[in-house]
């Protein structure tokens, strides 16, 4: 029997809308009834995870999520962190920054508490809502100290604009960090050694729960190796076809309770 089921959010358990319909919260709370251990398991920071645990009763002393693509793990009651270990410092800020500030993109900095910024945009405000963070623009990179955490670095940009200077970023940036396009406008830079399998390798071990009993769903590039961990990979129906051919199991989109109905066909018709 699985125990745990590692969930994405955007484009996975969320509809395109940031909500969470009512069949998925319901059948989540079925496999919750059972025994079995929900996981939050996304790119956003914690902060932008916080509404969706109350919203689906994730809180508790033995209720954990995963956030920032495996960088950091918590406990729900009280947030506090049990893995950090696949975060940056403010040394990789001021090395991605001045590798990446001719092309002229808007760069975020996530911290523990804070969006820091290289310049105002529309995206400012987009992302302070997304995310739930608050964002502030800073004077890059002289004010961000090399000792600081820091939990990926992020260009954002329009899919088309990110698509063309994509090509003009510096080769090393791809062989120093681990880069991926999360979103269609996002391109995410964190730790070589971070990533979403590695944040649910390090709670499951925590957890004494093996691979073979986890559940991954998700849709997305950061979510690959995820789904090549667990025991069973679910993609979603909007996922690319890449991500299709290295799952298990192809369930239905975003909008038609693909989570619900992938946890109703390999948890609960297995009771």
């Amino acid at each position: 029997m699985y125990k745990l089921i590692a969930i994405d959010m955007d484009g996975t358990l969320l509809r395109d809308d940031k909500t969470i319909s009512t069949l998925n919260k319901i059948t989540l709370r079925r496999a919750i009834d059972l025994g079995v251990k929900v996981v939050l398991t996304s790119g956003r920071p914690i902060q932008g995870l916080k509404k969706y645990l109350d919203e689906l009763g994730l809180v508790g002393e033995d209720e954990y999520v995963i956030g920032v693509n495996g960088a950091v793990i918590c406990k729900t009651d009280d947030y506090e962190i049990i893995n950090s270990d696949g975060t940056l410092t403010g040394k990789d800020v001021k090395y991605i920054y001045n590798k990446v500030k001719d092309l002229g993109t808007y760069v975020h900095a996530f911290t523990s508490k804070e969006d820091l910024v290289n310049m105002e945009s529309r995206f400012s405000e987009e992302e302070e809502k997304r995310i739930d963070l608050k964002v502030r623009v800073v004077d890059f990179p002289n004010e961000v100290q090399d000792d600081d955490e820091i939990l990926k670095v992020v260009l954002e940009e329009e899919k088309l604009v990110l698509d063309k200077i994509t090509p003009q970023i510096p080769k090393d940036l791809f062989e120093k960090y681990t880069v991926i396009r999360s979103l269609d406008f996002m391109m995410e830079f964190m730790n070589k050694d971070c990533n979403k399998a590695t944040g649910l390798e390090k709670l499951a071990q925590y957890l004494k729960i093996d691979k073979s009993e986890i559940i991954a769903i998700g849709d997305a590039d950061n979510d690959i190796e995820m789904l090549e961990y667990a025991g069973l990979a679910v993609a979603m129906g909007n996922a690319k076809d890449e991500i299709k051919q290295l799952a298990d199991y192809v369930t239905k989109s975003n909008e038609e309770d693909g989570v619900a109905y992938a946890i109703d066909k390999f948890i609960l018709t297995q009771q």
